[in-house]
């Protein structure tokens, strides 16, 4: 008798099918040109949807030019960029996952290198740009001190995210998730350790909260009614008087009013001295405690590495999806061999089939 899972079971949200609660984590590749994705993209992504993945997400997608992280990120503020989605979105349709984007502004951590060639902020004769935050506070120890933000350009980026989120639904998107996590601009408001505005975006939680709720608000109503919208957060800072569980159960709370249908569960990337404990799902709790909390479907990530320990987090009501990044990194093909190793049936694309 074949087993019986949850992380092999389908996921319905809205009007928006799962195939399962496998689900590809935003990976960022530093491979665009101008922001538009390319081949590497369509392979990239395509791969994971080939493997078996429910939900095949893209990259941190910056909604203007200077929200990128590097310069070689994707982006969604133009409709040349849209344009090359749909080649990637039609694809992954066609093998059977949900093509999701994650839209992204990188605030004071934007305009550094790719990894691979030092990740360090950027001079302007390398091509880098100024950068913008809630208060004049830099990341860390050499990076550049940020200009803060106006209340023109609080409401001018939420437009932005606003347009890319209208852009992504022409581009054959099914779910939008916004980017609040990881240090990044809508992070930045949330956290007090980034935002030391005395106006009505700092200070209390609400007034922090004010600006990310207003681009989930926006981002919910550009949606199409059937369609999914998530959020991803940081739920501890790992830093003491920072950002933690108890604000982002009351932020969770918020998002769910405003019609946002998954938390997606990540901590930390506000402060570069964090000390982090990085083990086996070490990121679960956190889900696990917002989801009983806020009454709102969750998603579970960080060192989730094989099928018996993603099939737990789901049996122990921890999360109601689980979204692997690395993992998919090393096998595309994850969520086929986790269905072999739980003893599942599922589908395998036909041109592979003589290898099941």
């Amino acid at each position: 008798m074949e087993a019986s899972t949850r992380l092999f079971s389908p996921l319905k949200i809205r009007d928006i099918e799962f195939r399962n609660r496998l689900f590809v984590s935003p990976m960022c590749q530093y491979s665009a040109d101008q922001g538009i994705p390319n081949d590497w993209h369509l392979v990239h992504l395509g791969s994971r949807a080939v493997g078996g993945a429910g939900l095949v997400m893209t990259e941190a997608t910056s909604v203007a030019p200077e929200g990128r992280i590097s310069p070689t990120d994707t982006g969604l503020w133009t409709n040349q960029q849209a344009e090359a989605f749909r080649k990637i979105t039609a694809f992954l349709k066609t093998h059977g996952a949900v093509p999701a984007i994650q839209l992204a502004h990188a605030g004071r951590k934007a305009s550094t290198a790719a990894p691979w060639n030092g990740g360090k902020p950027l001079s302007a004769a390398e091509g880098g740009w100024p950068v913008l935050a809630p208060s004049n506070i830099p990341f860390a120890l050499g990076y550049p001190t940020p200009k803060v933000m106006t209340e023109e350009n609080i409401t001018g980026i939420a437009k932005q995210f606003e347009e890319s989120t209208t852009r992504a639904i022409a581009a054959g998107f099914e779910v939008v998730e916004i980017h609040m996590a990881h240090g990044y601009l809508l992070h930045e408001f949330l956290s007090p350790l980034s935002n030391r505005r005395s106006d009505q975006f700092g200070g209390s939680l609400d007034n922090r909260m004010r600006f990310p709720l207003m681009v989930a608000r926006m981002i919910r109503g550009a949606c199409p009614k059937h369609l999914p919208v998530f959020v991803r957060v940081s739920a501890t800072d790992w830093s003491p008087g920072g950002w933690d569980l108890d604000q982002t159960i009351a932020f969770s709370r918020e998002l769910k009013n405003i019609g946002v249908d998954f938390i997606d569960v990540s901590t930390g990337g506000l402060v570069s001295d964090a000390k982090i404990p990085v083990e086996a799902g070490f990121q679960v709790p956190f889900s696990r405690e917002i989801r009983k909390s806020v009454g709102i479907m969750t998603g579970a990530v960080g060192m989730i590495t094989n099928g018996q320990q993603a099939e737990r987090i789901l049996q122990d009501d921890s999360a109601d999806a689980i979204l692997m990044a690395r993992e998919l990194l090393r096998d595309p093909y994850f969520p086929l061999h986790a269905a072999r190793e739980l003893g599942v049936t599922v589908s395998w694309p036909k041109q592979y089939e003589r290898a099941r």
